[in-house]
């Protein structure tokens, strides 16, 4: 902004100015603590990843039968704690950012993430002690409560913002948080041994499954690439009716899909099925529109390559997972399986959690901490090469990793599947190192 001197006086711009009739220029709102509650979710999700690559591996690389076995909690440790306090700390961040309004309360932000984050640590306890019974059903108390703290962050941001909310983004965050209420509500009521819920486990745990992965965890992330995608492409926002299709699309899928396994009507889990992969393919056609139009970056090309190329080629897993779990369902409400083999974690736990969810985790906040993280604009130029140090080789590992595990693992291809989740593992662990190291460099220069 240029300001012109007369007579030695320092002239105001005109809205800075105080006018007859007219308010003083009043600032924007301070966006410091968001952006740290935001910052430092990122670090306790990658914290999360890291645990779940290491319990993949060992699931991956045990001894004979151990690929058999449950794959809980490496799933629940990316899924329950991983991206469910990345979304609890940046879904209110974004929220308040595309109003241009105030933020929550802090105490409502830390809140959030905290209660979050807690309630997943309590939950894979079941993973590590079996023998702690009490210790799962209170930590889904506690997970449900940071949900309840997220939903009033998201309430409360932004509500006297210059810019209008984007409707189809708020929308796909509430109905995403109604999914994993339901989720949750399941999930912690069976850990309880509740007899009703026990007696119907394995529909549960279907309907579980359904709406924690796909109606909460892809429905924020779906409705989060949709202002995203374009800004870490370098293009305009542009509202389309295929954004509309895949928020509603995939939020309906997973309440009918819930409604079937839990009703026994296997007609009504089929039609879900049907809108799940028309959601999907929304989605992708979202995708290659905004990638039609993307912008030419004339620097810090690696950095670039790996959040863009993250999200891309997390949005094809998507697909791939949708698919898959979909025509389960579909094959299901046919008559042509029984009821214990709707859902298959190891048919569609690769392509939808490594290849889509932690993915596109990765690629998000290897953009957004450069962006929102702490330092001068010296440290973030920094943090962009430290992000996309070993760029191209990091983005193949989980992808060529994600390729082996979704192949090795229903197969039963032990040796594929152990590669497949060292490459994941190396990727993961590699990228969480890097976002500890981009923002110890700002602590240190602080």
């Amino acid at each position: 902004m240029f300001v012109k001197v007369t007579s030695g006086m320092l002239l105001q711009p005109r809205s800075a100015q105080t006018q007859p009739g007219r308010p003083s220029f009043a600032p924007g709102p301070s966006r410091a603590d968001d952006r740290r509650i935001a910052a430092a979710s990122i670090v306790v999700a990658a914290l999360y990843l890291a645990a779940a690559a290491g319990a993949s591996v060992a699931l991956a690389t045990g001894a004979p039968g151990v690929l058999g076995s449950t794959p809980w909690l490496p799933l629940h440790l990316a899924l329950t704690g991983g991206a469910s306090t990345a979304i609890a700390g940046v879904m209110p961040f974004f929220v308040s950012a595309l109003a241009a309004g105030k933020p929550a309360p802090a105490r409502v932000r830390g809140a959030a993430v905290g209660l979050v984050a807690l309630g997943a640590a309590l939950v894979v306890v079941r993973g590590l002690a079996p023998a702690l019974t009490l210790v799962p059903p209170i930590g889904g108390v506690v997970y449900l409560a940071g949900i309840g703290m997220t939903a009033l962050a998201v309430q409360l941001g932004g509500r006297d913002g210059l810019m209008m909310r984007r409707p189809i983004v708020t929308l796909g965050y509430t109905l995403a948080l109604v999914n994993v209420g339901i989720g949750g509500t399941i999930g912690t009521l069976v850990v309880a041994g509740w007899p009703p819920a026990v007696e119907r486990l394995t529909a549960l745990r279907d309907a579980h499954a359904w709406t924690n992965l796909l109606g909460f965890v892809s429905l924020v992330i779906m409705a989060t690439l949709l202002h995203f995608l374009p800004t870490v492409l370098g293009t305009r926002i542009v509202p389309r009716a295929s954004a509309v299709v895949a928020v509603l699309a995939t939020a309906a899928a997973s309440l009918l899909v819930v409604a079937g396994f839990t009703t026994g009507w296997v007609a009504v889990a089929g039609g879900g099925a049907v809108l799940a992969l028309m959601g999907a393919g929304a989605l992708a056609v979202e995708a290659r529109q905004v990638y039609a139009s993307r912008g030419r970056w004339s620097s810090d090309a690696d950095w670039h390559f790996v959040a863009s190329a993250s999200l891309l080629a997390g949005i094809w897993w998507s697909a791939v997972g949708v698919t898959l779990a979909s025509a389960l369902v579909l094959a299901r409400a046919l008559g042509l399986i029984g009821d214990d083999r709707a859902w298959s974690s190891p048919l569609v736990a690769a392509p939808l959690a490594m290849g889509w969810v932690i993915q596109v985790l990765i690629g998000s906040w290897t953009h957004l901490l450069p962006a929102i993280g702490p330092g001068t604009p010296a440290d973030h130029a920094r943090q962009r090469y430290l992000l996309g140090t070993c760029a191209r080789p990091r983005w193949l590992a989980i992808n060529v990793g994600t390729a082996c595990v979704a192949v090795g693992w229903p197969l039963g291809i032990p040796a594929l599947t152990g590669v497949g989740a060292l490459l994941v593992a190396a990727s993961v662990v590699a990228a969480a190192g890097l976002a500890g190291s981009a923002l110890r460099l700002t602590r240190r220069r602080a």
